[in-house]
């Protein structure tokens, strides 16, 4: 039998960004998966205050090279790899000029919300996905972590071009909760540009995406989502309810990190299928 293969797909991951919450399972969570078995590939963005010397980065030219177009402007998509210090784990990074190279992760030096985030977390999400496509790996289950990644569960369920693809059409999805809200808004023309370049997608999701706040984004993951961890004690009660009235598996917030990440791998244990050889 094949091991259950992870897809982790986080927006912080230590120490490549600030010890939080949010990073903090982003590094953790798939150590803890890797060691009971698992076969993880993990992915974040190559934001600019990313330290590429300090942390090893190269790039990786055979995955590197595909345009992902957006609101009709051509993006060059590049991959560069990094390794865990003393964990058997590799961490690849999405990465592109027009999008990565201000030294700031989703809000500028003076703490300002950046206005292209929306197209910023397009690029990610498929950019991850085309990724995994090269790789030829079929991830049995997808883990999203932090609300810049929250694109890609859209990606994956409604639209023609991966949804019917054999390397995410069984796919499970989870997504993590975490104390991370924006006030702001992403752009208001995200609907448009989301149905311009995918075929597929239906009134009840433009509905999520026509007003872009961060409840929103969040609500319409939560949906295409097979469960919802709790990553943080204080998240969103508002959200967990949404969880609660679409029947999504919750997995609980533990203070024990051991404990917390054993149930979210009994969590995935309980819903993969993996085929036999």
């Amino acid at each position: 039998m094949e091991k259950a293969k992870i897809l982790y797909v986080s927006q912080e991951i230590y120490p490549y960004m600030l010890s939080t919450p949010m990073a903090d399972f982003g590094r953790y969570m798939p150590q803890y998966a890797f060691e009971q078995g698992k076969e993880v590939r993990i992915f974040m963005p190559r934001f600019g205050n990313v330290n590429e010397r300090k942390n090893q980065l190269h790039e990786v030219i055979r995955l590197s090279g595909l345009n992902i177009i957006i609101d009709d402007t051509d993006h060059p998509l590049i991959i560069k790899v990094a390794s865990i210090p003393t964990v058997r784990m590799q961490i690849y990074f999405i990465d592109n000029e027009d999008f990565f190279t201000m030294k700031a992760d989703v809000k500028d030096a003076k703490g300002k919300f950046l206005t292209n985030n929306d197209e910023r977390s397009i690029f990610f999400a498929r950019g991850v996905l085309e990724t995994v496509k090269k790789l030829s790996w079929r991830p049995s289950l997808i883990h999203c972590n932090g609300w810049f990644s929250m694109m890609l569960p859209f990606f994956v369920k409604r639209t023609d071009e991966y949804k019917n693809n054999p390397y995410f059409s069984s796919s499970k999805i989870v997504v993590t909760l975490m104390g991370e809200p924006f006030t702001d808004m992403l752009d208001v023309n995200l609907m448009r540009k989301i149905k311009r370049e995918s075929e597929g997608g239906t009134q009840k999701d433009w509905k999520f995406y026509k007003e872009p706040t961060y409840e929103n984004i969040m609500k319409a993951a939560i949906s295409y989502a097979d469960g919802v961890v709790v990553g943080q004690e204080k998240v969103s009660k508002e959200l967990i309810e949404f969880a609660k009235e679409n029947k999504k598996t919750i997995v609980p917030f533990k203070a024990d990190k051991k404990e917390f990440y054993k149930s979210i791998n009994d969590y995935y244990d309980s819903i993969i299928e993996i085929e036999e050889d």
